[in-house]
């Protein structure tokens, strides 16, 4: 089976020498393999790289394109190189990601035994170790500090699932279910998935197979990661509220429940009603109980000793406050923001789908 292999970048030249590494090590059959590179105007060296590599190895696999996306949108470059690929199988790859030598080949064969959508486990790493980061990496790691996503996680066996990263597809499930949502950021994959779902799919995720997500290297960056996260949650509550789950909302949960507690405490100050402060007092001690035990369980999964370690019960509410601020903002933009969608997404949906199926004739 041909594969088309797509990594969309933006501003990734860092992370690109690794990511080719792993690339040129898979044990799948490079005249099998078409490589799909998507720039989103990136202002750094990442296109220039693509092209580096493009001209270096062109005669050893079956293609391999350089293309633009210039709207920058994370949906609108995977969209592109779903309309360039002419593999039987696509496969999603972010560009901070590192694969085993056997990660297309054990899709390849996963898809050849009869499933549609298929991948596995894709379990945080760090490019540079060092104490600093394998903090960052411990609460990134921890269900406490991201989330219970199944493919966060490696797990025994097969299973279906809702939804996984780097996934491999079946050109035809994109010919039926069509492209990317354009209008929709960082739950992208939340929605194409649904539709997956919704239109008859399976979505297959193997022990067999895994991949690796090289985590944000500084405590800022992985802030306004989590902030732009929480931020589309509360606006794709608004175009495809089935995409998303109750767990998605825990951090703007918490988030209002500090701000109900608070306005109780205050309440309990200024008329002298100490019963209002009862709520404030169980919500503090509730979250410090598990903040002390998910720190300890993070340890020990880290399983070495370091002084940054002892700001994980810091890193964590900084983590559920950022995540939890950003989907109540998405919230209250929401309103403007569905009036300023004008169809054009889905006008690009069913483009996507009109060129997969005019290849097939």
């Amino acid at each position: 089976m041909i594969v088309s292999l797509c990594v969309i970048a933006y501003n990734e030249e860092k992370a690109l020498d690794s990511l080719f590494a792993d690339i040129l090590t898979q044990s799948y059959d490079r005249k099998k393999t078409e490589l799909i590179f998507v720039d989103s105007a990136s202002n750094d060296k990442t296109k220039e790289l693509f092209l580096s590599f493009a001209e270096k190895y062109k005669g050893s696999y079956r293609n391999i394109a350089v293309l633009d996306n210039p709207r920058r949108i994370q949906a609108a470059g995977w969209n592109t190189a779903i309309k360039a690929g002419v593999g039987d199988i696509i496969i999603r790859l972010d560009a901070h990601a590192s694969i085993p030598r056997d990660f297309i080949e054990k899709n390849v064969l996963l898809i050849e035994e009869g499933e549609n959508v298929c991948g596995g486990a894709r379990p945080n790493n760090i490019d540079e170790p060092t104490p600093y980061r394998e903090m960052l990496l411990a609460a990134e790691s921890s269900m406490f500090g991201s989330s219970i996503a199944g493919y966060r996680r490696k797990s025994a066996g097969k299973k279906y699932v809702s939804s996984l990263f780097h996934g491999a597809y079946r050109r035809e499930v994109f010919a039926k279910v069509g492209g990317f949502d354009v209008s929709l950021g960082r739950t992208e994959d939340n929605e194409m998935h649904y539709r997956i779902r919704k239109n008859g799919f399976r979505i297959c995720q193997s022990d067999e197979i895994v991949s690796y997500q090289n985590i944000r290297p500084t405590l800022g960056g992985m802030l306004r990661q989590k902030f732009g996260n929480g931020k589309w949650i509360g606006l794709t509550l608004g175009k495809c509220p089935e995409c998303l789950s109750v767990f998605h909302f825990v951090p703007f949960c918490f988030v209002m429940a500090i701000v109900i507690c608070l306005s109780l405490e205050a309440a309990a100050i200024v008329s002298g009603i100490r019963l209002l402060s009862v709520p404030f007092y169980a919500l503090c001690a509730a979250y410090i109980l598990a903040d002390i035990v998910m720190t300890a369980a993070a340890i020990v999964t880290v399983g070495k000793k370091s002084i940054y370690l002892a700001l994980l019960p810091l890193i964590f509410p900084l983590l559920h406050i950022v995540y939890g601020c950003g989907t109540l903002i998405g919230l209250l933009q929401l309103p403007l923001w569905k009036k300023s969608l004008d169809g054009s997404a889905e006008r690009e949906i069913e483009e996507v789908k009109r060129e997969l199926n005019k290849k097939e004739l």
